[in-house]
């Protein structure tokens, strides 16, 4: 027997996939492999007016560097196409005629103007917006007679005018709805296009969707689609409604405010891994409280019950702290092969060949793995290993207390010091061993010795330790940036 545990991701072709989106059909992607079903991808692409081009294609590409596959869509196939809705017009009009005969929908043929009028009185009242129903109850010679005389029309629900209407959630439970507070939307524009509300029930109902998941946000729509299942006279799948992402302020989250496109934080070097990790921890907590999870993990450990219905907290610093983990637990070759595309920018800044190659780019990063929280640090981060000549000022050569002129005096000493190590022997262990055997036989204070040589080897304030840089840098350059060191004035 075919198992019928169907769910579907229906994104907009806008342009690019939300944060929030990626949520959403990641917590599909769970249910749907838990409960060992299939995943659909659907475009809605009805409102034409916002469609990108190539959106879709920049959609599928996305969310397969995410690592979510699909068991049908446009860009597979399957036995429940067409999968974008212009190419389901037919089925929507057909479906429409039905509603239309028994008189559970109605057209509605008031103007743009009228009803801007009818929005401005009802604000001016402090009544809500909704639609005063002018149209409901035309007869049908009316109707006739607007239609032949090319009277352009919307089809509306026509919404139950007392009562109410009871939805289940399965987070929330049931959730209430007075009928009198229901609009009579708009299935149907003026141009023949279905609206979201309507061409998704239909394609939900013909597609066998047996969960319906998304935002918080469309609780308010839950009502309408509940009704339009039994104005059809269908089943209505099972709703989860995910909580809300808020930031950190308790606000929505908005592009003014940061990120919260996919491609961004892919392009700023945020891994997969720790996308889907964080993502996954967005309304949902294992209950073991161990928060690294890979896919896998998620998927055998997640149950919709443990699910709630508070905001989930969208925190940067968090998302840091698992990029930053799963940067450090990649092989070295791998994080050298997602750094290279952004080493490119430092590359092109030496004409030493040495350090453009492959041996010396895998020790710089290396040497940065386990500071990295994004892969595009790594530009900033190693800079100074790739520049010809270092510019700084001399007074961050100066540790604490001493004076710039004190931290040369020291650097001439680290000078003579490492010149005595050959450079067949020019490691981070004999670098290490030849400095400090001598600070520690003089009782010298390492700070005053190590801090300038650090500076004069990155001309910066913070950096990998000195005898890492030494080594990577080797012994000639080395001794090249601290004899500049000695000599600024």
């Amino acid at each position: 027997m075919e198992n019928k545990i169907r769910l579907r991701f229906a994104p907009s072709p806008t342009g690019f996939l939300h944060i929030g989106s990626l949520r959403t059909v990641l917590f599909s992607y769970i249910i749907a492999k838990k409960l060992k079903g299939k995943l659909i991808l659907r475009i809605e692409d009805t409102d034409q007016k916002r469609e990108v081009r190539g959106a879709t294609e920049s959609l599928v590409k996305i969310l397969d560097w995410v690592g979510l596959e699909f068991d049908e869509g446009p860009h597979i196939g399957g036995n429940f196409g067409p999968y974008i809705q212009t190419e389901r017009l037919d089925i929507y009009n057909k479906n429409i005629e039905k509603l239309l005969k028994e008189k559970r929908v109605y057209r509605c043929f008031c103007s743009f103007e009228r009803l801007q009028d009818m929005r401005e009185k009802q604000q001016a009242e402090k009544l809500p917006p909704r639609y005063d129903r002018t149209c409901r109850d035309l007869s049908d010679e009316e109707i006739n007679k607007k239609i032949k005389n090319d009277e352009k029309f919307v089809i509306r629900q026509a919404m139950p005018l007392s009562g109410e209407t009871v939805a289940l959630d399965e987070i929330r439970g049931k959730i209430k709805f007075k009928n009198a507070e229901l609009d009579d939307h708009v299935l149907i524009k003026s141009n023949g296009i279905p609206t979201y509300q309507f061409a998704s029930v239909v394609d939900d109902h013909i597609m066998e969707i047996s969960h319906v998941t998304r935002a918080e946000e469309w609780i308010p729509s839950f009502p309408k689609n509940i009704l339009l299942y039994q104005a059809f006279g269908w089943k209505a799948p099972k709703f989860i409604h995910y909580p809300f992402i808020a930031n950190k302020e308790g606000g929505k989250l908005s592009k003014r405010q940061g990120d919260v496109a996919v491609e961004d934080f892919r392009d700023k070097g945020y891994l997969p891994e720790a996308l889907i990790n964080f993502c996954g921890l967005l309304g949902w907590h294992p209950k073991d409280d161990n928060e690294i999870l890979s896919l896998d993990e998620i998927i055998a450990k997640f149950e919709l019950g443990d699910m709630g219905a508070k905001p989930a907290i969208f925190d940067i610093e968090k998302l840091g702290y698992f990029n930053g983990y799963y940067i450090r637990h990649k092989p070295i070759d791998d994080l050298v092969k997602l750094c290279r595309p952004y080493l490119e920018e430092n590359i092109e800044l030496t004409k030493n060949q040495k350090k453009k190659e492959d041996e010396f780019i895998k020790k710089v990063v290396a040497i940065e793995q386990e500071r990295l929280k994004k892969i595009s640090d790594i530009t900033e981060a190693t800079k100074f290993f790739f520049v010809d000549d270092l510019n700084y000022e001399k007074d961050i050569l100066a540790w604490r207390k001493m004076s710039a002129k004190e931290a040369q005096v020291n650097l001439s000493i680290v000078y003579k010091l490492l010149e005595k190590i050959p450079e067949e022997n020019w490691t981070n262990d004999s670098i290490e061993d030849g400095l400090m055997t001598y600070l520690q036989a003089k009782e010298l204070r390492v700070g005053e010795y190590l801090w300038p040589m650090r500076v004069a080897l990155c001309g910066q304030k913070a950096s990998p330790g000195p005898f890492d840089i030494a080594e990577i840098l080797g012994k000639s350059e080395t001794m090249k940036r601290i004899e500049k060191s000695i000599n600024l004035n």
